[in-house]
């Protein structure tokens, strides 16, 4: 089906009358079959319960002192910045100050604000830059901030001020930023984004802020960035060419100096170190300094960032990938870098100790393992304050663990550093009785051969194998296996009161799979799914499914296929292609239709991830994945739950509403609900959101033979 075919192209008007209607149309029924039980009502509940709940532990960014949060709850449904002190963060009630209420500011200037970050001048830390979006959309506003006074600076005071578009500002000093947004024609990329950046000094107007960098309209995107690490001050432009190549420029002497990596490789500079994550294989010529050298995809290098503009191509492997590791993370405090690597996705955390700057070239860095971390779990390490001390927050969560939060201080001299010994600060809530579940990590085998690991989690005689000689158990569990399986994300453990509450607790099984798409085993995970190989990524999926069945912990009628966004494409794939192995299957603001997808919002900007239809080459493989070309009307398909936001400005809405309509002509059993609000994130607050989740969930009970949901099923082993 080409576009001049699409019966359905008029839903593709967002906000066109007759789009909007049938859309309310698809909300009521929804509304009316799920939404209006008491099995829903009570899902909702438990779920709002999580989201609002004041045991929440307050995720903070230490500011002048201050420790600052963003929180939501039931009182303050969009939010409040808020700040305090150290001392009274370490207390069991804290005491905050708020600095902005997203609630009184959407009240006052009747818009629906959604929180999408600040950035604070150092080192003073008086003023600050506010991202907000309407509706949770990707375009937002900048505004500039006072921190002291606790008010917006007006324009006419010579304050900030960015309209609403994709980009940002980045503070330069107090007086100018870098500005990299829509400054009218010409100005974004096909995609959608910035392809300019600019100075803009105070008082003056946007539109005539200094050129710094022009990229092309086939750009994606370009930004800048100031670092003002005493010392070590140093201005960046970056300019993405795609999701996966680009180029690093260091701005000096009034021009602009390029930094000679590969394109595909992901770089920075902290403390006068210039670090490149390679995606690819990179073969630096023979100099001399001696033969040439082959880095491997997937290592982390170091060089000083000086030596290496003049020419050095001696550097220093902190990380070599092996079969079963990659890279996760990389953390610099004040005097070293800790690094978090995934194996067979478990973290494993080590310390490495630079050398001084003027060191030999290649010189190798003092490597230090961490100890005392969970076997199954996930680690998370934030620094403190990377200019002025060694301490990180180290948070650990799992499937089954509730959250902690703690202060490491990564300290000096040899030795593994304890993560026993961090001091431990905040510990989230139990959320449903886990007593009897486990997290258990298997493999399945995907056509090819590959070996694909996937974690199952539930009551321990439903997801651990059968003890020899035991009866088979009845293979009736409903199940939900989840994945996403692109862009080089991976998905590692996390504890989640809303499955357990609305999921676990009640009898089911949560499964996530770690397919190729991913970046569970570095760059070559991801691309052995990229473009034509995208199939991989769905047989992978598939043969966990088949595994779970085999494995005796589900059955096909019982297993649902749930995803969003690009997981939302692996989930529709699910439907279209593999009908017999899912029971029901759940697709979140997907792509669906790769045909039209690079012509619908940011879509042109994912082409290096699944090829350009206009292509008639490419075309070939994108069809062979095109869940809304590949619909057959005369095929069984399980039941299925569309769900999207019409604020969605980074994946077109269309997408989903344009499949629900093919399928409930076709007289498929099709469940869509549209939410007006939420961006690509599906709900702009707390209220959304549960009631998203309350929909999937007793969606997914309702296919798979959960039983409804009840109060207790949710209540915590403390309550």
């Amino acid at each position: 089906m080409d576009s001049a075919d699409d019966p359905y192209l008029w839903l593709e008007d967002v906000e066109g009358e007759r789009a909007l209607a049938w859309v309310r149309a698809r909300n009521h029924d929804a509304e009316t079959d799920l939404a209006s039980t008491t099995s829903f009502a009570t899902t909702r509940q438990a779920v709002r319960d999580v989201l609002d709940s004041d045991e929440k532990i307050p995720a903070v960014s230490l500011v002048g002192g201050l420790y600052y949060n963003v929180w939501r709850d039931a009182e303050h449904p969009r939010g409040l910045w808020r700040r305090t002190t150290p001392e009274s963060y370490r207390a069991e009630r804290t005491v905050w100050e708020t600095v902005l209420d997203l609630d009184a500011l959407s009240e006052a200037e009747g818009e629906s604000w959604v929180w999408h970050g600040a950035s604070v001048l150092r080192p003073d830390c008086r003023r600050a830059l506010v991202d907000l979006s309407p509706g949770g959309s990707d375009a937002d506003v900048t505004r500039e901030y006072d921190l002291l006074d606790l008010r917006f600076v007006p324009p006419e005071e010579g304050g900030f001020a960015r309209p609403a578009a994709k980009g940002g500002l980045g503070w330069i000093d107090e007086d100018t930023v870098y500005a990299w947004s829509d400054f009218g024609p010409g100005t974004m990329t096909a995609s959608g984004y910035p392809r300019t950046v600019r100075r803009w000094r105070r008082g003056a107007p946007l539109d005539e802020a200094e050129p710094v960098f022009e990229g092309t309209e086939d750009d994606l995107y370009v930004m800048a960035t100031h670092s003002r690490t005493p010392g070590f001050e140093i201005d960046l432009v970056r300019r993405s060419t795609t999701f996966y190549s680009g180029d690093l420029y260091v701005a000096r002497d009034g021009g602009l100096v390029h930094v000679d990596v590969p394109v595909s490789a992901e770089a920075g500079v902290r403390w006068g170190w210039l670090m490149v994550q390679l995606r690819d294989d990179w073969t630096v010529p023979a100099t001399d300094a001696g033969s040439g050298t082959t880095y491997r995809a997937g290592s982390l290098l170091a060089v000083a960032l000086e030596a290496f503009l003049a020419g050095e191509r001696r550097l220093t492997v902190l990380f070599d990938p092996a079969p079963t590791t990659s890279l996760a993370g990389a953390t610099w405090t004040r005097h070293h870098l800790v690094v978090t690597v995934l194996d067979d996705v478990r973290d494993r955390l080590a310390v490495l100790d630079p050398p001084p700057l003027d060191s030999r070239p290649g010189t190798p860095w003092a490597r230090r393992g961490v100890a005392g971390l969970p076997e199954l779990g996930t680690v998370g390490v934030r620094a403190l304050d990377a200019d002025e001390s060694d301490d990180v927050w180290l948070t650990t969560t799992g499937y089954l663990t509730p959250t902690t939060l703690a202060l490491l201080t990564v300290t000096e001299g040899p030795g593994a550093v304890d993560a026993g010994r961090a001091e431990p600060l905040k510990a989230g809530p139990t959320w449903f009785d886990a007593g009897g579940m486990v997290a258990v990590q298997h493999f399945a085998v995907s056509d090819d051969g590959t070996r694909v690991p996937y974690v199952a989690v539930g009551r321990r005689e439903l997801v651990e194998p059968p003890v020899p000689g035991t009866a088979a158990r009845p293979a009736t569990t409903p199940t939900v296996l989840y994945g996403y399986g692109g862009f080089e994300i991976s998905l590692t453990p996390a504890y989640s009161g809303t499955t357990g509450r609305a999921w676990l607790a009640r009898g089911g099984v949560h499964v996530v799979a770690n397919i190729r798409g991913g970046g569970e085993y570095g760059p070559a995970w991801h691309q052995a799914a990229l473009r034509e190989h995208r199939h991989r990524a769905y047989e992978d999926f598939a043969a966990v499914a088949r595994d779970l069945v085999a494995r005796g912990i589900t059955s096909p009628g019982h297993l649902a296929a749930q995803g969003g966004s690009n997981g939302g494409l692996l989930a529709g794939n699910m439907l279209v292609t593999y009908p017999e192995l899912f029971g029901a299957v759940v697709i979140s603001v997907p792509l669906l239709d790769m045909r039209r997808y690079t012509k619908l919002l940011a879509g042109a900007s994912w082409a290096a991830e699944y090829g350009d239809p206009d292509d008639p080459a490419q075309w070939e493989h994108l069809r062979t994945y095109s869940p809304y070309h590949l619909l057959d009307p005369a095929r069984a398909y399980p039941p299925v739950l569309l769900t999207t936001s019409t604020r969605d400005d980074r994946v077109h809405p269309g997408h989903a509403r344009k499949m629900a309509a093919a399928m409930l002509a076709a007289g498929k059993d099709v469940t869509y609900f549209e939410n007006v609000e939420g961006g690509h994130g599906g709900a702009a607050d707390n209220a959304q959101a549960a009631y998203l989740s309350a929909l999937a969930h007793e969606f997914l009970a309702a296919r798979l033979g959960l039983g409804p949901a009840r109060a207790q099923d949710a209540q915590a082993t403390d309550e």
